[in-house]
């Protein structure tokens, strides 16, 4: 695969190529290691496109975490304890939290790493809600977003979304002060 396009949110890129110029060495060395050709793999039984070959994207997934964990990355996974004093008084819930937990994919070094293939509300959880709350708990201080370009995303699943839209957003929402650096990575085939 091969990196097309690259986004900075709130200083990100420049964040990334100076604090953790080896490890964002290792990231595009990572990205160009994952042949996508390998992973269309999927046949599509939408309406649209009954029959068609398409990227599988927890294949593609799969192969990052594989190429990512060759080279020392690791996953992050803390467990969550949901607050239970902002019930209104005699409701008792019908489910149970225990196990609950959040998940980076990859960090190494105070700089996390997301690989996204899914649906838009995703990309703009890991960098404006997961990054954060990791940088809070001291685990990460600037993030990398890997995400699908249009062009790429089109030969997936309807729904998966894409750099350019994303970016959009991005732009659109602008930077709060809570938010951290953040690269956000366009890739295709």
């Amino acid at each position: 695969m091969r990196i097309v396009a690259l986004y900075s949110f709130k200083g990100g890129e420049l964040a990334v190529r100076r604090k953790y110029r080896d490890s964002f060495g290792e990231i595009m060395a990572v990205i160009k290691s994952v042949n996508a050709d390998e992973h269309k793999t999927k046949s599509s039984k939408e309406k649209t496109m009954p029959g068609r070959m398409l990227y599988n994207p927890r294949a593609l997934n799969r192969a990052f975490r594989l190429a990512f964990e060759a080279v020392g990355w690791q996953k992050k996974k803390v467990d969550c304890e949901y607050p239970t004093q902002f019930y209104v008084k005699g409701y008792v819930p019908t489910h149970n939290a225990k196990g609950a937990f959040r998940e980076m994919d990859f960090v190494k070094g105070r700089l996390g790493v997301e690989v996204q293939f899914g649906k838009y509300a995703f990309m703009v959880y890991n960098v404006c809600a997961k990054m954060t709350i990791f940088h809070k708990m001291g685990y990460i201080d600037a993030g990398v977003e890997i995400v699908p370009v249009k062009g790429f995303a089109d030969q997936m699943s309807t729904g998966v979304s894409y750099f350019e839209q994303f970016v959009w957003d991005l732009e659109k929402r602008g930077i709060s002060n809570i938010d951290i650096p953040v690269m956000v990575v366009g890739i295709d085939r």
